[in-house]
């Protein structure tokens, strides 16, 4: 029995600066990290102790970890020399060839060493050295905590070297990277200056302490972790998108390029690439907490690309529970390669969860797309994941959310007996016998029992495609999946099905740009429903039809579009009757409840089997109402009854569908400990309360009045602040 457990991930902030993408690294050791810009709640200056090293030469390890690769690894392909990536100059646009990208706020490490040798990579590839300003280790121990690496021109000479016949080589240059050590593994980069006060010299630069030590030869063989669910997320500079509209950041047209697989790159039209960069960049000046992740290649090429915006990610933490992975697009072979998670919110009404578009649908493509979400979404699976039948995407499920119950759509399993078995000479008779079996058997020996005499019946003993249909019964037949909840996604009963998120929206020929024009319109007018909907449920009153005080319970509290579907199992109470015990240990209580189908005079009859706590007030019918649909049906709601239970338990009215439950559609804020020293994690503490404020300020005139008096008092006051310290 699903309880109405709380599934609140705690997901934070992210705000890259429009020109900062993301890769997921599979090398990455730390399979629990989630995000990386995670607050960190330790105060350095408490618990450790600095020590300043003025031009402390760095003597780590071995420089054959010094062209690793800061990009994606792809999949099992872990001996690739280098990741070379398309860097465009700000001021005049021409792209060059860079390994290693500036270095910015928030990029990761997993080590000190790493950190040391990508900075000083990058020096030597743009011309200067570096050196060790200072480090920190913490009290009373040798861990080092902290560091400053700087451009070997940072200061100027002492009075006593500026004496010596050493010529001056250093210029006060401020160019730095500030390193910190964050949940006692990994390297955070916390400032960044990129700016030189003098003109690079790489020829000295090269004879420079820090570059001697780099070594020649084999990089060293990365090996992946085993069983890692969720793979780190590292903010690196994204490659700019070639616009020619073939996916690559760097393709040469006209040159041969035969050794390159087109089958792994996204499949882009001209203009498509150019597209995709300038929604992304646009969206960021509105939506701090957008969020997407592009998916490079060896050769440079885009292949898959994930996004989501502040208001799915937020809207997870209340309707993750059930996720539809809908590849609607990829299957019929539609122009845009969409792939969306689709929930279901607190008016039964389809939510986007995020969105992406796919080169293929391979293993690699599925298990890099998954973990991007999961990352994302803080870590948090969902408890149900419901696909078509796909062997692969099953297996990269199997891989990325272990712990969730993963079950196909059973309108697509039902659609796939039409196009494997539609020549079938007695196709109409097994159809029907067919669903019968699948949608009114209620136990599994039932159900096993009735599919062995269908066979034996029909002939089809030798048929491969049920066979296999049959072998993955649990995951589709509603029999076996009586305690998984679904939250209504998939309702099991026959002719019901979810339409896809852009069903009426995006066809077959729709091209990637009438996709992005059209995208927000459709978010928008699904996010005006749902604020209609909450007015009406809020201030309207539903008429009841019955004279039960339960469905005079649920109509206080539930949506109106649920309550409405509960009202349907209250009326239906009538239909059953002769309610009697059958068993009873202790305070459990079997029952057996007959209920008449159909609507003639002479009506059919069903038994069904109710389970009753007494203690703990817990009921539980066969027929899994509650845990398919969200609500109680009508034989268990006789049972209650039958035992003089005047109110729905409460673990049975799901703050899902309340009407009274307040969702605020920002990134939930999680710990309200702040490093006083982190500029940025002010900014994204601020946003976030403020957007709390924003969301409940749009209830009413009288929030809007109160919250607009509220944020100039504040202003008011900051600025006083502000006052006294010129």
């Amino acid at each position: 029995m699903t309880d109405d457990s709380s599934f609140s991930p705690a997901i934070n902030a992210l705000s890259p600066q429009p020109n900062i993408g993301t890769t997921i690294e599979d090398g990455s050791q730390n399979s629990k990290q989630l995000l990386e810009n995670d607050v960190d709640l330790e105060n350095d200056h408490e618990t450790e102790q600095l020590f300043e090293t003025e031009d402390n030469d760095h003597e780590g390890n071995d420089f054959e970890n010094e062209c690793e690769q800061l990009f994606e690894i792809e999949g099992n392909d872990l001996e690739t020399d280098r990741d070379d990536t398309a860097i465009v100059d700000g001021q005049n646009g021409i792209s060059e060839r860079k390994e290693y990208p500036p270095p910015v706020v928030g990029m990761e490490f997993e080590s000190y060493d790493d950190a040391y040798n990508f900075y000083n990579c990058y020096a030597k590839e743009l011309g200067f050295a570096i050196r060790v300003k200072s480090s920190w280790t913490k009290r009373n121990s040798k861990e080092k905590r902290g560091a400053v690496l700087c451009c070997n021109c940072e200061g100027f000479k002492t009075i006593k070297e500026a004496n010596s016949r050493r010529k001056e080589t250093r210029t006060g240059c401020l160019a730095m990277i500030r390193l910190r050590l964050v949940e006692s593994n990994r390297w955070r980069v916390d400032e960044v200056k990129l700016e030189h006060n003098h003109s690079f010299d790489p020829e000295r630069a090269q004879n420079s302490k820090s570059h001697k030590k780099m070594v020649t030869g084999d990089k060293r063989k990365l090996e992946p972790p085993v069983d890692v669910e969720v793979r780190t997320i590292k903010l690196y500079r994204t490659p700019v998108v070639d616009a020619i509209g073939d996916g690559s950041s760097n393709s040469n047209e006209g040159e041969p390029n035969n050794h390159v697989d087109r089958s792994k790159r996204l499949k882009l039209k001209t203009g498509d690439a150019q597209v995709i960069y300038d929604y992304f960049c646009r969206v960021q000046l509105t939506d701090p907490n957008f969020f997407y992740v592009m998916d490079i290649n060896d050769e440079g090429n885009l292949r898959n690309v994930f996004w989501i915006n502040s208001r799915a990610r937020a809207a997870y933490g209340y309707f993750g529970d059930v996720v539809a992975f809908d590849t609607t697009c990829l299957s019929n072979n539609y122009d845009i390669p969409l792939f969306t998670f689709v929930g279901v919110n607190h008016h039964g009404q389809s939510v986007l969860l995020g969105c992406g578009l796919l080169a293929d649908e391979t293993l690699e493509t599925y298990i890099w797309f998954f973990r991007a979400w999961l990352t994302c979404m803080s870590g948090r699976p969902p408890q149900t994941i419901l696909t078509n039948q796909c062997r692969t995407m099953q297996s990269a499920i199997a891989e990325v959310f272990p712990r969730a119950h993963h079950r196909f759509c059973l309108p697509h399993v039902m659609q796939s007996i039409l196009d494997n078995l539609g020549e079938l000479l007695e196709y109409d008779a097994f159809q029907n016998e067919f669903r019968r079996i699948v949608y009114d058997s209620l136990k599994v020996d039932e159900f096993e029992m009735a599919w062995e005499d269908m066979i034996q019946h029909f002939g089809m003993r030798e048929h491969e495609w049920l066979q296999l249909l049959y072998e993955d019964r649990e995951r589709w037949a509603p029999v076996y999946s009586k305690d998984t909840f679904f939250a209504g996604m998939s309702n099991f009963e026959k002719g019901e099905c979810m339409s896809p998120f852009f069903e009426g929206y995006v066809y077959q020929q729709t091209s990637l740009k009438e996709f992005f024009y059209m995208y927000e319109l459709v978010l928008q007018k699904k996010h005006q429903k749902e604020a209609l909907d909450d007015l009406e449920s809020r201030d309207s009153s539903p008429i009841l039809k019955t004279s039960s005080y339960y469905e005079l319970q649920l109509s206080k509290m539930c949506t109106k579009a649920i309550f409405q579907k509960f009202q349907d199992e209250v009326v239906m109470m009538s239909s059953c009757f002769g309610i009697t015990q059958v068993h009873a240990n202790g305070p459990i209580v079997t029952y057996m409840v007959k209920e008449r189908e159909g609507e003639e005079i002479l009506r059919d009859v069903k038994n069904l089997e109710v389970i009753y706590d007494k203690a703990a007030a817990e009921v539980r019918c066969i027929c899994s109402c509650f845990n398919f649909k969200g609500y109680l049906c009508r034989h268990a709601l006789c049972v209650l009854n039958y035992n003089g239970i005047e109110k729905i338990p409460f673990q049975y009215i799901l703050s899902r569908w309340r009407k009274d439950f307040k969702r605020l559609y920002v990134p939930d804020l999680g710990s309200n400990n702040v490093d006083i020293t982190n500029p940025v994690q002010w900014f994204d503490h601020l946003y976030r309360r403020a957007m709390q404020v924003v969301e409940e300020g749009m209830i009413s005139q009288d929030h809007y009045m109160v919250a607009w008096q509220a944020f100039k008092e504040s202003l008011n006051k900051v600025r006083l602040v502000a006052d006294k310290h010129v």
